[in-house]
């Protein structure tokens, strides 16, 4: 039914018309071509962060990650030896404010950081330990008596400044490391944040994408959902791309973003026209490295490092949009039902 709405408001709002129907969608081989060129760059850089830091990067770890392992099971090829690596590099993070988090204390980053952290985990497959349970328990425990779990205040556009985006990973996080003694309060906890979220309206896209996402997670009504994604796809532009405010160009951030929520929380199909003119978007405006560059609009509070990704002090940006691009572009590959899963 979602995926049905989402072709009806596409052409209700005339997102699609008959003109831009006629024109040549992307190709399988073109999508191919273009996640494999971007592989090798995404990974490099993910992986130049843990040369440099000792902590859990969303930027260079999280979004990255999701694009390698979503381009595996797409029947992409990846330096498998780098995801444990990865992963044991990101639990001996958590390990270390083990004792903070259960006493209801993050880390930088706070809801965000541990949020994404443990999306990471979840992607490379890490199955639940006393370290996940902690990390739990901080998401339990921290704005507790809040309605819902307030943005890092570090407040780095668009990663950290949404308030949907840390409830769409705590909701998440709770839900996949959540313990059998901490059930009770995690139904509880996800019922207030459901009401917060069902009466508490987006104002840009990364609000959109998020508020979409942990609509589904919490379980509201399908209708909610379809209002959400009307509202996201209301704003795709006429080249296909999403922007991340309204007063910006399209970017790889943002139209990336929107076409894997829209695809994982409402099921729309990427045969679809929306999804179609998404990926032409993106195909249009990777560049020859495999990368997709966005300007940052954050204000840096860390030491600049080179990672080995391209776009000098706008890298983080760049290879996060990056990777939700390529993430999206690998989901219209075919699903490989042999790719293998790490431990």
């Amino acid at each position: 039914m979602l995926r049905r709405f989402a072709s009806v408001i596409a052409f209700g709002v005339g997102l699609v018309n008959s003109l831009a129907a006629a024109e040549p969608m992307p190709t399988p081989k073109g999508v191919r071509e273009a996640v494999i060129k971007a592989l090798p760059l995404i990974q490099k850089g993910s992986t130049g962060h843990m040369a440099h830091r000792t902590c859990f990067a969303c930027h260079h770890q999280a979004i990255p990650i999701l694009a390698t392992t979503t381009a595996r099971s797409h029947g992409g090829r990846i330096q498998e030896e780098e995801l444990p690596k990865h992963l044991r590099f990101i639990v001996d993070f958590l390990d270390r404010n083990r004792t903070n988090y259960l006493k209801g204390r993050g880390q930088g980053g706070q809801v965000d950081t541990a949020g994404y952290a443990l999306w990471t985990l979840e992607m490379g497959g890490w199955k639940p330990d006393k370290t996940t349970a902690a990390v739990v328990e901080y998401l339990l425990l921290h704005n507790k008596d809040l309605d819902h779990w307030r943005s890092a205040a570090s407040t780095r556009p668009p990663s950290e400044a949404s308030r949907f985006t840390p409830n769409y990973l705590a909701v998440r996080a709770l839900q996949t490391f959540g313990t059998k003694e901490q059930k009770e309060r995690i139904d509880k906890r996800i019922r207030v944040v459901r009401g917060w979220l069902e009466k508490t309206p987006a104002k840009d896209t990364e609000d959109r994408v998020f508020r979409m996402w942990a609509l589904k997670r919490v379980g509201s009504d399908a209708k909610r959902i379809q209002e959400a994604a009307q509202e996201l796809i209301k704003t795709q532009r006429p080249d296909g791309g999403w922007a991340q405010m309204d007063t910006l160009k399209s970017d790889a951030y943002a139209t990336g973003t929107a076409l894997v929520a829209l695809h994982e929380a409402t099921g729309l199909a990427t045969s679809d026209p929306i999804y179609q003119r998404g990926l032409k978007h993106l195909l249009a405006t990777q560049r020859e490295d495999g990368t997709w560059y966005v300007h940052s609009r954050s204000k840096p509070f860390q030491t600049y490092f080179e990672s080995g990704f391209p776009h000098g002090k706008d890298q983080f940006i760049s290879l996060a949009a990056s990777s939700w691009a390529t993430t999206a572009l690998a989901l219209a590959l075919p699903a490989d039902a042999t790719a293998r899963k790490s431990n």
